[in-house]
């Protein structure tokens, strides 16, 4: 079987583009959640609150009938993938375009021709809908849009998944690499803000309502939290094998190890603890790694009630209260199909910089949830190591595990 590296990544998020510009953010211990005025058009929105990516547009070199069937999740995606393959100096044109393939995924396609699809059925009139609405709102558009823009004929994995998206994508493409289907694979996941997205979670009570506070929230495992704040963007990593990476004299940044998934096959929207365990023991297994061996967890961290105390009993049952860990969507918000990749992203680019960031807001770790060894306080924590774990859970009972370590020759 094939090692399997990570040479580059990218994304788009609230904080930024550049790494350089995010650390500074989680350095200052500043989040990206603000207000939403526009929501007030909402009459029955509890919470207004979001982390949006602010002057994103088009660049100009992408063609404008390509441009048709982007909505704005496609075109975060492309955006973030343009940036990983500069930040992995991979020319694709020089590629066989038969050795790379895109596992990527949103929770849904764009929001717009989804209306324009209602006001169909609503009044009868097609005066929305177009002869690409369908390909801007489809599940798998980002995977598509990707595809064609880089002309990649190798395989297409769209992961269609909620919160697992990206994950999920990560490593059903370290999957495809190891067993030797492809040698590359561009690989992430994306997401665009929208009124109704926040509703989804805000019909379950599960949405912050500091409306007044926007910098107090969102709170992961905090005892005073109330729920998670939706946010956007995308993130993409350039996965190879190693014989691929190191043949074209890549620089690589991490190397994939381990990856579990599990379904809770129980309750669409409640998490469960045991099979958000074995999805972490599975991770650990196909690395061939005991629990010992992880040196910090990216939490998934969604400040919810249940998920948070789930989550944490998961965690302790597998690793204790030894490991530190903390949430980076205190930062982010939940950026839902985006947050296993961006939080991927940057569990290795704080790995390979033995610093971490700290949970924001968490002030008094809720006794209802296990144990755990949390970064907290303002400055983060300086951590020399050597294996990261990231963890993602999912609406439907999704559960997922990566494992990344410093690469060794």
């Amino acid at each position: 079987m094939n090692r399997v590296v990570v040479t580059g990544y990218g994304g788009i998020t609230a904080l930024g583009s550049r790494w350089e510009d995010i650390e500074t953010s989680l350095r200052a211990g500043r989040n990206a959640v603000r207000r939403m005025p526009e929501w007030d058009y909402f009459e029955m929105l509890h919470g207004r609150l979001a982390c949006p990516v602010e002057d994103f547009a088009p660049p100009p070199h992408w063609p404008r009938k390509q441009l048709r069937s982007m909505g704005r999740v496609a075109q975060l995606g492309l955006r973030a993938t343009e940036h990983a393959l500069a930040n992995a100096s991979l020319d694709i044109s020089a590629c066989d375009p038969a050795d790379i393939g895109v596992a990527y995924g949103s929770s849904s396609g764009s929001i717009a021709p989804i209306h324009a699809f209602g006001v169909m059925v609503d009044t009868g009139s097609m005066a929305g809908v177009t002869s690409t609405s369908y390909i801007q709102m489809m599940s798998h558009t980002t995977a598509v849009n990707i595809g064609v823009h880089f002309g990649l004929q190798g395989r297409i994995i769209p992961t269609s998944s909620a919160c697992t998206s990206g994950s999920q994508a990560i490593g059903y493409a370290y999957e495809a690499i190891r067993f030797g289907r492809v040698k590359a694979m561009l690989a992430g996941g994306a997401e665009e803000l929208s009124g109704p997205g926040s509703a989804v979670f805000d019909t379950l009570y599960a949405t912050s309502t500091r409306n007044d506070e926007p910098k107090l929230t969102p709170r992961p495992f905090d005892t005073a939290r109330d729920g998670l704040v939706v946010g956007e963007g995308a993130a993409t990593l350039v996965i190879e094998s190693l014989e691929h990476a190191q043949a074209r004299g890549a620089t690589i940044l991490a190397e994939i190890v381990g990856f579990g998934c599990t379904s809770d096959g129980n309750h669409v929207t409640q998490p469960t603890a045991v099979t958000m365990a074995r999805a972490m023991q599975l991770a650990l297994s196909d690395a061939g790694l005991d629990p010992d061996a992880i040196d910090y967890i990216s939490a998934h961290g969604t400040a919810t009630d249940r998920g948070d105390i789930a989550e944490a009993k998961a965690t302790s049952d597998i690793f204790g209260s030894d490991v530190p860990i903390s949430a980076m969507k205190s930062y982010l918000g939940h950026t839902l199909g985006a947050c296993g990749a961006v939080e991927a992203w940057w569990a290795i680019e704080m790995m390979r910089r033995n610093w971490f960031a700290s949970t924001l807001n968490l002030d008094s770790p809720d006794p209802a949830c296990a144990t755990l060894n949390h970064i907290a306080g303002a400055h983060g924590q300086a951590l020399q190591a050597q294996r990261v774990m990231s963890n993602n859970f999912a609406f439907g009972g999704i559960n997922t595990s990566l494992i990344f370590q410093q690469f060794v020759g």
